[in-house]
């Protein structure tokens, strides 16, 4: 099938990317676990205004400009006019095509053949600076295909980024690097203010919603590793709710983390990107996040955020403020 780009896209289909990788647009195969529908529709708290703004535009037109991806806008992120607004960006590296196909991700699935742009480290800085951020997340597909896992790219971004705005802060949303201490050690050292890897769900449900290849206990090693190399760095890690996970298991997750060394847990509500993807098994009310917030910080979490609209990088630079006044 040769690709069309002026046809719309379906979660399932086949087609090729502008740099010839074959890919699976969706992150998932039509034969997926996804019979079961969701559970109704989506409450109000879970309505948003559309983004607008003079900051928002000028962030908007540079990114454009410099052909640039970013996660707030690739996954259609509810929170893109406030983040943008304040300062905050994530920036999507390695390209739109993943190595992985994990069962709650809309990003496209295939095999980029150790592509790799070697001008992105000095894009995404040039654009870091004209944007003024204060504080920027990387963040990219898995890139299996890649000896290091992407390492070495995600630490010549950094550092480049230092190069060319030294005020703005960095956090690194990396994959998991199939739980390879030495590549999250190159990323690390590269200088960070936050290194994340997102546990995304609850242990009994990560193989129905993760990639066979990632895990719950290689997340947290991964995490675990992270601080023991880098004390000073803050880590981070996300999970989505409305999976079918019980409080319980949330709480055991939580305690997981902790264990792990985690600073920074962030909490939002799931949503099915298509009708191949998990459903939703349960909305999660505003009130019940904050019950779970409360929780993780009598835990000793540095930050929790969580609500129905939180996303892993939600207002990042807020969590480095307070830690670094000390709150």
């Amino acid at each position: 099938m040769t690709d069309d780009s002026s046809a719309p896209r379906r979660s399932g289909d086949k087609y090729t990317t502008p740099d010839g990788v074959r890919a699976v647009f969706g992150g998932i195969r039509p034969n997926a676990e996804s019979s079961k529908p969701d559970v109704g529709r989506k409450p109000p708290w879970l309505r948003i205004r559309l983004p607008s703004g003079a900051r928002y535009e000028s962030v908007h037109d540079i990114v454009k400009s410099h052909k640039l991806h970013t996660v707030c806008e690739e996954s259609r992120c509810p929170n893109i006019a406030e983040c943008w607004s304040s300062g905050t960006a994530t920036m999507m590296l390695m390209g739109e095509v993943c190595t992985r196909a994990c069962k709650f991700c809309a990003v496209s699935t295939g095999n980029p053949h150790g592509w790799l742009d070697p001008l992105e480290p000095l894009h995404v800085a040039q654009a870091v600076a004209l944007m003024k951020l204060r504080y920027i997340v990387l963040t990219s597909v898995d890139r299996d295909d890649l000896p290091d896992g992407g390492a070495g790219h995600y630490a010549a971004c950094i550092r480049t980024i230092h190069q060319h705005a030294p005020d703005t802060a960095v956090e690194a949303l990396t994959p998991d690097f199939s739980g390879r201490h030495d590549a999250v050690a190159t990323v690390l050292d590269a200088g960070l203010a936050t290194y994340a890897q997102n546990l995304e769900t609850v242990e009994r449900l990560t193989r129905r919603v993760r990639d066979p290849r990632a895990g719950y206990a290689q997340t947290l090693a991964v995490l675990a590793f992270a601080k023991r190399h880098a004390p000073q760095t803050l880590t981070k890690t996300s999970l989505m709710l409305g999976l079918g996970e019980t409080d319980a298991e949330i709480e055991q997750a939580l305690d997981d983390m902790r264990a792990a060394g985690v600073d920074i847990v962030t909490m939002g509500q799931y949503l099915r990107p298509s009708e191949h993807h998990l459903p939703v098994e349960r909305f999660v009310t505003p009130e019940q996040f904050h019950g779970y917030r409360e929780l993780a910080l009598s835990k000793g979490f540095v930050e929790a955020v969580a609500g129905p609209l939180v996303r892993s990088s939600y207002r990042a630079e807020r969590v480095l403020d307070r830690n670094n006044a000390g709150l």
